[in-house]
């Protein structure tokens, strides 16, 4: 397998055609489709459906799909590195749920950092993503929360995956709301005084279910439910509808809204946030300080 092959299929994937890929690549169409062909034979699955309308990758082509991306990242990652006349950055990645405190340990460690270039990257990501880019090595550090609900299956994921989660901090549930919300004044809210109000969760795609879900008590049933990919939408929504989640209580006014308050929920529920390291993987300084940051950051913010 040539590593030119994971590039057209790449390219394949993202054009979902193979005559504008072959153009886009500046190769003859039969050519691709030869590349292609081999690169199915030699790894001895099917990577393509093929449509009147194009290509469509196969469940095992998604599989895949995840390991060409990885290979041409790091493929990627060694030329920024080392080719010759580049100078040596300073990388560091980390991958984490939908949290403000994720984010402002990621600021706070780049103004640390004393360099001329560097190169870091911060995803805030679905479940099932954050534990894939760990043990995956495409993230140093994965930031999520267990619960007592969803612990078990968790822990089963962390073993298949070859993760070790790391408790940082225990708190219980919080309902995040507006302030001009009608609970807002309540020291405490119970589920049936949200029943009114549209939920807001982050979406998980296909791995949707309830264990994977960033919203703790995700499986008790709601009447009105908002799905939303980004912190952003998710506070404006909050704002916006009066609508409402439920999450750790750890509220950064300078990344968050300073409209939002985190109001205790009445619940038997623990939210454990940690974070994850892949086993076969030692810790790079600048992923120490970080997870130094992120400890300093979550006591500073936390209700």
């Amino acid at each position: 397998m040539r590593i030119e092959d994971l590039q057209y299929f790449m390219k394949v994937v993202e054009v979902g055609n193979m005559t504008q890929a072959a153009k886009d690549l500046f190769i003859a169409q039969p050519s691709l489709s030869k590349a292609m062909a081999n690169l199915e034979s030699e790894m001895g699955v099917t990577l393509f459906q093929r449509t009147a309308k194009g290509t469509v990758l196969t469940v095992q082509g998604e599989e895949f799909l995840q390991y060409a991306r990885q290979v041409l990242e790091q493929i990627d990652l060694m030329n920024h590195r080392y080719k010759e006349g580049s100078q040596a950055n300073r990388i560091f990645s980390v991958s984490g749920q939908h949290y403000a405190f994720v984010v402002d340990a990621f600021v706070k460690l780049l103004r640390e950092m004393a360099a001329d270039q560097y190169e870091a990257t911060l995803k805030e990501e679905r479940t099932f993503e954050v534990l894939d880019d760990v043990a995956n090595f495409t993230s140093e550090v994965g930031v999520i929360y267990r619960s007592n609900y969803n612990q078990k299956v968790l822990e089963g994921a962390f073993q298949e995956k070859q993760l070790t989660f790391t408790p940082l901090f225990k708190t219980a549930p919080h309902v995040f709301i507006d302030k001009g919300h009608p609970l807002a004044k309540q020291a405490t809210i119970s589920l049936d005084d949200l029943t009114a109000y549209p939920r807001l969760s982050y979406e998980q795609g296909t791995h949707n279910s309830f264990y994977y879900w960033e919203e703790i008590l995700a499986d008790i049933p709601v009447p009105k439910r908002i799905i939303v990919s980004d912190r952003a939408t998710l506070f404006n929504l909050l704002i916006g509808l009066d609508g409402y989640t439920i999450s750790s209580g750890i509220i950064n006014d300078d990344l968050n809204s300073p409209d939002i308050l985190a109001i205790p929920l009445e619940s038997d529920e623990v939210i454990q946030l940690g974070y994850l390291t892949a086993n076969r993987h030692q810790l790079s300084s600048i992923a120490k300080r970080y997870l130094g940051l992120l400890e300093e950051s979550i006591q500073q913010y936390a209700k």
